[in-house]
């Protein structure tokens, strides 16, 4: 049977649920959120008033009318929930990360694959514009061979915070939450590693996991660089590319996150724009001549994963994410931790 709108269960309507996932479904002629499993009730319906709030999540898995159902539950959560809308023959859409462990990803992709299902996980930040704007000069080889990627996800929040993601637990911490978006990008440009090194620490006074991490993947002669600490008053660039033939140095971060907070829906031409005083600076060297030259960004799309999930869900074409890419950022997680915890370079079987 021919899916005409994909109707769509949302498991969680904290910050993910409203901000990342269900402003682009709105906008979006594919999807029909029919219900929310959430205790917020009077936001959503506020913000979804054709959506039922619900207060289980067997109230979405026992809808024979829901196809897909969005997981945004803390990620130590994700296996469980993902695990029992699997089995009650649901499509599935994981927030990052996928899960907590290898094990737990492998599971629910033997699940989906002997049920005939899409298992997908949202990694959004491979539609940022500038990672968009890196991918395409590394495509069309204005760098040269690469030898070094530098990305850094930096912020200033001194203070311990009151929420799941700083509480000791399975998924929470920075090495999962923001290293999750840049291992994911560095894995999409590069594949596997050979071997992973890192150190994953605790810097803020009476933090109760990981809020600081250094992840450097080695390609042979390639190596990436993943950075993120929690006390940086002063951010430097976000990313510096290096290659055979030139350099790339952009700072700024996307600002389609900050739009979705403030409640912009993510339409019209100027969505996902950067803004000139960001464009990133690429330094070509030929001969002996080094010319500069200021990059404008691509526009960011995050639109680009639902619109590519409905086609994958409706035609039976590519995931925009597939479940393997997201079990391959667990295990560079897992590496990476394992890596920290005995001072030493690990090894990642291919």
């Amino acid at each position: 049977m021919k899916l005409e709108r994909i109707r769509t269960g949302l498991l969680g309507y904290g910050l993910s649920g409203s901000v990342f996932h269900a402003p682009l479904l709105s906008v979006l002629d594919e999807f029909d959120i029919k219900k929310v499993m959430t205790s917020r009730k009077e936001q959503v319906n506020r913000e979804i008033p054709e959506a039922e709030t619900v207060s289980s999540i067997e109230d979405i898995t026992n809808d024979p009318e829901i196809d897909l159902v969005i997981v945004t539950t803390p990620s130590g959560l994700h296996f469980e929930a993902a695990k029992e809308c699997l089995l009650a023959g649901k499509h599935v859409v994981l927030e990052k990360p996928m899960t907590a462990t290898a094990e737990e990803a492998e599971e629910l992709m033997n699940i989906a694959e002997e049920k005939g299902l899409r298992l997908s996980v949202y990694h959004n930040r491979r539609w940022d514009n500038d990672f968009l704007t890196i991918k395409q000069l590394i495509d069309e080889g204005r760098l040269g061979e690469v030898n070094t990627f530098h990305a850094s996800y930096d912020r200033f929040r001194p203070n311990v915070r009151q929420r799941w993601r700083e509480q000791k637990g399975p998924g929470s911490g920075a090495l999962y939450d923001l290293g999750s978006h840049l291992i994911d990008q560095a894995l999409h440009l590069f594949g596997m590693p050979e071997t992973v090194t890192a150190q994953v620490a605790a810097q803020r006074e009476g933090a109760e996991t990981d809020d600081y991490f250094h992840v450097v993947l080695h390609y042979g002669k390639l190596q990436a660089i993943l950075h993120s600490g929690s006390i940086v008053p002063a951010n430097g660039p976000r990313y510096q590319i290096h290659g055979s033939k030139g350099s790339f140095i952009k700072y700024g971060i996307d600002g389609q996150e900050d739009a979705l907070r403030s409640g912009q829906k993510p339409v019209g031409e100027s969505w996902g724009t950067d803004v000139p005083e960001n464009y990133g600076e690429l330094t070509v060297v030929e001969g002996e001549e080094v010319k500069k030259e200021i990059v404008e960004t691509l526009p960011g799309s995050y639109l680009t994963y639902y619109k590519e999930l409905s086609a994958s869900i409706k035609n039976g074409g590519k995931l925009p994410v597939t479940a393997e890419e997201g079990l391959n950022v667990i295990r560079i997680i897992e590496a990476a931790r394992t890596s920290s915890e005995l001072k030493k370079t690990v090894s990642i079987d291919q």
